[in-house]
């Protein structure tokens, strides 16, 4: 397809007998030609491209007429106007330099291209054929292209549309201000270089600058070109890569109708991202910015692209205070002020764009032409260049103008490399545009500390200057060098900052563009729905998660040993509880315990001195000091299940109280039961006491206690109860408790006690209407009676009770049984002993009293 229009447009422009079938050796050129703007002959001639103006005059196609030639309109671009100086200077310095194809003269055709593509195609067509319009030499086929390369162009676009047609006859471009990524595809621009970094390492370089300022709801606006579209398109995959977010992506052009320009203006008036990334032609920015200073939106950071950033055109526009943005680094060129300078009124008026060159600088007509310039005085020859302080005088900032001089001086090292050896050069050498074209490929020079290379795709190194719009003491606004970012250097250590920005504000604090604050440590994003990932809100982590960093996407478990803290931003060690000596409700038990002990230690004394009296001697003291020492210990064996559990606490705890409980209600059976076979005995005929004398009780003790023993041995065998660190019952703390091992082991131990509890029980309900004066039964119904009802509520409390209350309850029902007991059985005789000693006798023990129930 691009062949064919190649062919069209050539037989539009010069037909050509193999193409268009006229007479051999004639070429008839239709249409009018496009004059160079500037040009000079010599051996070698390098063609020049530039957007001298902005617009291409437009016209109303009626098709019965022939369209008038194309034209450009608009005032002269001073910034193009001083690319096109340096052009010429490069050539200049290069034909008079000793080392640099010496003896060889250079020469130029220099087009304006409008910045539009309709006149870049024809423009670049009149280079491809050849003819010699400067001296009207268009009656030849024969000759092949006018120049041997092409510096070109300012825009992508142009710069696009030059390179198809170039490309095929292996004619190189070199463009000093074409950035779209696309132009490194050898595939369709096979001729194309460029001294400008290519967008691909600027839109990465903007993407980690806003990343490293924490902007992540952004703004975007774009030339409507393939510049613009195709910066764009790489800054938004790269946002996307770094978790930026943008708000809305608009595009323009400066052809477009002004409604577009009017609404892309609202949306950014409206929009809450304070930061503006423009990849923006400088016309175009320019447009917008007109735009938007009429009314103006709030204070917002600009992020520009290298096209206009750097672009002093821009400098007027209060809007920008503040922006940042990469731009080519900033250079210097000797003698290069002197030469744009040294230009006369006799050199403008020679050709008519330094003619109108000079009337826009100076709005005024050169006297030759005082009727060109409508409502222009003429201008009394006073004028001086030196005096005007516009982008053409201005060699502060030389950065693009350096892409063209060393795009320039490439062409001249290719040229060097085919016509020269060593230092003798032979103009007469043809040099062919496709010899030019590897030439360029493997040039590498330094020029004025520049270095000068092109990698496979034709692309120098990227290196960039951050630069900063400051406001400066006296109300100016001036570039400031800030940072630079170098491709070349390793991942991460690309860009770096050299001195503090001032930001729209006018302070050195980073602005804020964020769509939601940031989520602090303890919370966690969660996206709002139908918007993007940037825009979110802040849940606090659920229980039992934390989040230690800002941001955070997930909230994460702590440990099973773990607890957050209050804020939820860190894990810590759960507190182990158990039931120590040291606090309150240890202190109690501990002091009941010890109470307990010291009661039945007392009674025993007081039994013992008073073993020979008729109360002790009827209440079978044999037994009832063995209580009384049972007793004594189950007080004891409560301190077991105080302080932290270990192993062998766990297993003494369990093991302890089960046996010593049994030996205890084993002497308390025994004592019923004999209490009944006492009176059984009285009948006549009865010798039953024989079976229950002081030898068969102890046996009885023995083997009650002997059966509980051997359980608690099977018990320790098969699963000895352990220290368990108990993770389930809180959530924010450990019950260090023992773990029964069986459970099986300890009901068993529970439930022997309880059945040898509720036969002494059954006993000594049977026994309670015996007619002793002091009827001993009575006494242990009623120990029955607590103890039983201690233990039948100690199971679901025990089930029920969380953590150390659990060991707690358990103390509880062996000090409350034990003292049930105590007091039931043993409390009254030492009443009697020593408040009513003369009840103390056997007489009064065996009086009879009526019988009634309890």
């Amino acid at each position: 397809m691009n062949v064919l229009l190649i062919v069209t447009v050539l037989c539009i422009g010069r037909l050509c007998p193999a193409l268009c079938g006229v007479n051999l050796g004639i070429c008839i050129l239709q249409g009018d030609p496009q004059p160079p703007a500037l040009f000079k002959d010599g051996d070698f001639v390098i063609g020049g491209v530039f957007s001298i103006h902005d617009y291409l005059r437009t016209e109303k196609h009626t098709y019965t007429r022939r369209p008038q030639p194309l034209e450009c309109s608009g005032s002269v671009g001073f910034r193009e106007m001083r690319f096109v100086r340096v052009f010429e200077f490069a050539i200049e310095e290069i034909n008079n330099s000793s080392d640099l194809l010496p003896g060889v003269t250079l020469g130029y055709h220099i087009y304006d291209s409008c910045a539009s593509v309709p006149m870049a195609i024809k423009v670049a067509f009149q280079l491809v054929n050849g003819l010699d319009l400067i001296f009207n030499d268009t009656d030849s086929c024969a000759k092949s292209a006018a120049v041997t390369a092409v510096v070109a162009e300012s825009g992508s676009t142009p710069s696009i549309s030059i390179s198809r047609l170039l490309g095929p006859f292996g004619i190189p471009q070199v463009s000093h201000y074409a950035t779209c990524a696309c132009l490194s595809d050898k595939r369709q621009y096979p001729t194309f270089f460029r001294t400008i970094p290519s967008d691909h390492h600027q839109a990465a370089a903007l993407a980690r600058m806003v990343k490293h300022f924490g902007w992540m709801w952004i703004g975007a606006v774009r030339s409507d070109s393939d510049y613009g579209n195709n910066g764009m398109a790489s800054f938004l995959k790269a946002a996307e890569e770094e978790g930026i977010c943008v708000e809305y992506s608009e595009a323009y052009y400066r052809t477009q109708p002004r409604s577009k320009l009017k609404r892309v203006a609202d949306v950014i008036r409206r929009s809450t991202a304070r930061v503006i990334v423009a990849f923006l032609a400088s016309g175009d920015m320019r447009i917008l910015l007109e735009e938007l200073s009429q009314q103006p939106p709030p204070p917002m950071q600009w992020i520009g692209s290298e096209a206009w950033v750097t672009d002093p055109e821009m400098l007027r526009f209060n809007l920008c205070i503040g922006a940042v943005g990469f731009g080519i680094p900033r250079s210097v060129i000797p003698g290069f002020r002197n030469f744009l300078l040294d230009l006369s009124p006799e050199q403008a008026l020679k050709f008519p764009l330094l003619t109108e060159f000079w009337a826009s600088s100076f709005s005024c007509s050169l006297k030759q032409h005082t009727g060109s310039y409508t409502g222009m005085p003429a201008c009394n020859g006073t004028e001086a260049l030196h005096a005007l302080q516009n982008p053409y005088t201005d060699t502060s900032q030389l950065r693009i103008t350096n892409m063209v001089y060393k795009a320039t001086y490439a062409i001249a090292h290719a040229l060097h490399g085919i016509v020269c050896k060593e230092k003798h050069c032979d103009k007469n050498i043809k040099a062919e545009p496709r010899q030019v074209f590897e030439q360029i490929k493997r040039v590498n020079f330094t020029k004025n500390n520049y270095s000068v290379s092109f990698d496979i795709n034709g692309d120098p190194v990227a290196t960039y200057e951050l630069v900063n719009w400051q406001l400066q003491g006296d109300g100016s606004i001036d570039f400031v060098t800030v940072g630079q970012y170098d491709a070349s250097q390793p991942k991460g250590q690309e860009f770096s900052l050299s001195r503090a920005i001032i930001w729209n504000d006018g302070k050195k604090i980073v602005p804020v563009s964020v769509c939601s604050k940031s989520c602090p440590p303890g919370t966690r994003k969660a996206v709002q729905k139908g918007k993007p990932v940037c825009c979110y809100d802040c849940i606090n982590c659920a229980e039992g998660e934390i989040s230690n960093e800002t941001d955070s996407v997930d909230c994460y478990p702590c440990p099973p040993d773990s607890w957050p803290n209050k804020e939820n931003d860190k894990c810590l060690l759960k507190p182990v509880e158990f039931l120590s000596w040291d606090e309150i409700l240890g202190i109690i038990l501990t002091v009941f315990s010890i109470a307990g002990a010291l009661v039945a230690l007392s009674m025993a004394l007081v039994f013992y001195k008073n073993k020979a009296s008729p109360i002790v001697k009827a209440n079978n003291s044999e037994l009832s000091f063995l209580l009384l020492f049972s007793l004594t210990l189950c007080f004891l064996c409560s301190l077991t299940f105080i302080g932290r559990p270990t192993e062998l606490s766990c297993m003494l705890r369990h093991t302890a109280f089960g046996i010593i409980f049994v030996l205890c209600i084993s002497c308390v059976l025994l004592k019923t039961i004999v209490v009944l076979m006492a009176f059984k005995a009285t009948l006549p005929g009865t010798n039953v006491m024989k079976w229950f004398g002081p030898h068969q009780q102890r046996l009885s003790v023995f083997g009650f206690t002997l059966v509980q023993i051997l359980i608690c041995v099977l018990w320790l065998t098969i699963s000895p109860p352990f220290p368990y660190n108990n993770m389930q019952h809180y959530k924010e703390k450990i019950i260090l408790e023992c773990n029964l091992g069986s459970a099986i082991g300890f009901w068993a131990v529970l439930g022997y006690i309880g059945l040898l509890a509720f036969l002494c029980f059954i006993l000594a309900f049977l026994a309670r209407k015996l007619p002793d004066n002091f009827n001993e039964a009575k006494f242990i119904t009623f120990s029955m009676i607590i103890f039983c009802a201690v233990w039948i509520t100690f199971v679901p409390a025990y089930v029920s009770s969380p953590g150390k209350f659990t060991v707690a309850v358990e103390i509880f029902a062996i000090l409350a049984s034990s003292f049930g007991l105590i007091l039931c059985i043993f409390a009254p005789k030492c009443f009697i002993i020593i408040f009513r000693p003369e009840q103390n006798t056997k007489k009064h023990l065996m009086s009879k009293v009526p019988s009634k129930a309890l």
